[in-house]
């Protein structure tokens, strides 16, 4: 999407709800209702399968008549994205690892309940009040800690990335939650390893230190716990740098 093309995305995101079509069938049509249904049809289907056309057919309109309320898939998309998004849980009171230990897990739940929302927000695009509220609340725990506006940020960044890539091995393993509940299907690092047992059962010669690895993570229970691994890695470097900011005043 492009600068030119923002402005439906703004009004639709940001402005006032607007007032139905001035002419043609009223079908009951509302921005809300074509919203469920394209994130029930990517809930099911992929991202792909909330085209305009089927979530017209969803809502037993014609194409033509829902391009009277949303011009676009970027537009709707971007709907999509608004409505699925949780609402940004309250920071807790406490210091700022806390926070943004609440945080990553949060929008984790988030990503694990509608996976698509990891192809839909992706590139330069138009992110609504939702979305930013998360990035608000993120900035917040870090305020007061010394970083200058570009380093909260890229640690936000650094944050989000470290949350994205557990979604997106979770979602390649088959394991997101859906809207249905949580899912019983084991991790992506418990298939990794039971992948790799069968090669290292004939080969493990070859890679002793990856054996000595797998057999220690095995006995001691350390498979899927990437995320919090990563997020004490990630909370560990920014509180070196917060440390060493504040040392310096």
């Amino acid at each position: 999407m492009t600068s030119e093309q923002w402005g439906p995305a703004v009004r639709l995101l940001w402005g006032p709800p607007p007032a139905g079509p001035a002419r043609g069938p009223k079908r009951g049509l509302t921005l809300e209702g074509i919203t469920r249904a394209g994130i029930a049809i990517a809930d099911a289907e992929g991202l792909a399968g909330a085209s305009m056309q089927r979530v017209a057919a969803e809502l037993a309109v014609t194409k033509m008549a829902l391009y009277r309320y949303v011009p676009g898939k970027a537009e709707l998309v971007a709907l999509m994205v608004e409505g699925a998004m949780p609402a940004a849980a309250p920071s807790p009171d406490g210091p700022w690892r806390e926070r943004l230990e609440v945080w990553a897990r949060g929008l984790l739940a988030g990503l694990r309940l509608h996976p698509w929302l990891l192809e839909a927000t992706v590139g330069v695009r138009v992110m609504g009040p939702r979305e930013l509220e998360w990035m608000e609340r993120a900035l917040a725990a870090l305020d007061g800690c010394g970083l200058t506006g570009a380093e909260a940020m890229d640690a936000v960044v650094l944050l989000a990335g470290h949350v994205r890539g557990i979604a997106e091995q979770e979602r390649a393993a088959g394991r997101g939650t859906g809207p249905g509940g949580g899912s019983t299907a084991p991790g992506p690092d418990a298939q990794l390893a039971a992948m790799l047992g069968e090669v290292m059962r004939t080969h493990g010669e070859r890679f002793p230190a990856l054996g000595a690895a797998l057999a220690s993570a095995a006995e001691h229970g350390g498979q899927d716990q990437a995320l919090e691994f990563g997020l004490g890695r990630i909370l560990d470097g920014i509180e070196l740098l917060v440390t060493r900011r504040t040392a310096g005043t």
